[in-house]
């Protein structure tokens, strides 16, 4: 049984984008900020030769092979949130109880989810930005992992328990995605 190898990778950084690597934390800026990534559980050589980010993996095992692409991509993602963005839509949607979305501090509150006194309360992720426009909760950052699990602990506030959820449809739901700002 032969195993193809991958014996190194790179990423060409575009214009205006630098990298910096301390031990196996990898620092992207770009003009709209700066992603950094930890790769200390991931079984991959990093290094930087000029404009590129270069991996291979430790051994030749196929395990070890696999993870190259799952960088890759990683390190893309890191690159196109400094240079374009990334921005979450999430949707308020409520049948009776008018819902009220606030952000204070490093949180998201919302209000009178189904008529509920106590208020449901998610938390922000890294340095992502939480905009409320009408029956919209915009957020928008330059990692697509803080940006996700941001709209996803909006969404998971506000997750009905108990009850019919064709029926109970009242939540802030994820309903667009989008590179860019």
């Amino acid at each position: 049984m032969s195993t193809e190898t991958v014996q190194s990778t790179s990423v060409e950084l575009p214009g205006g984008v630098t990298a910096t690597l301390t031990g196996r934390n990898l620092s992207i800026k770009g003009k709209l900020g700066e992603a950094r990534k930890n790769f200390e559980k991931i079984n991959v050589n990093i290094g930087l030769d000029g404009n590129k980010v270069v991996f291979s993996p430790f051994s030749r095992k196929r395990r070890d092979n696999v993870i190259i692409n799952t960088v890759t991509s990683i390190v893309n993602n890191m690159v196109t949130g400094v240079t374009k963005g990334y921005t979450y839509k999430v949707k308020v949607v409520y049948a009776h109880f008018p819902i009220t979305v606030k952000t204070k501090g490093k949180q998201v509150i919302v209000e009178n989810f189904v008529g509920e006194r106590s208020p449901r309360v998610s938390d922000i992720v890294g340095d992502c930005k939480v905009t409320i426009d009408g029956d919209d909760v915009i957020v928008k950052g330059v990692s697509v992992e803080d940006v996700g699990q941001t709209a996803a602990n909006i969404e998971l506030a506000t997750k009905v328990k108990r009850k019919d959820q064709r029926i109970f449809l009242d939540g802030l739901y994820i309903y667009h995605k989008e590179e860019g700002s």
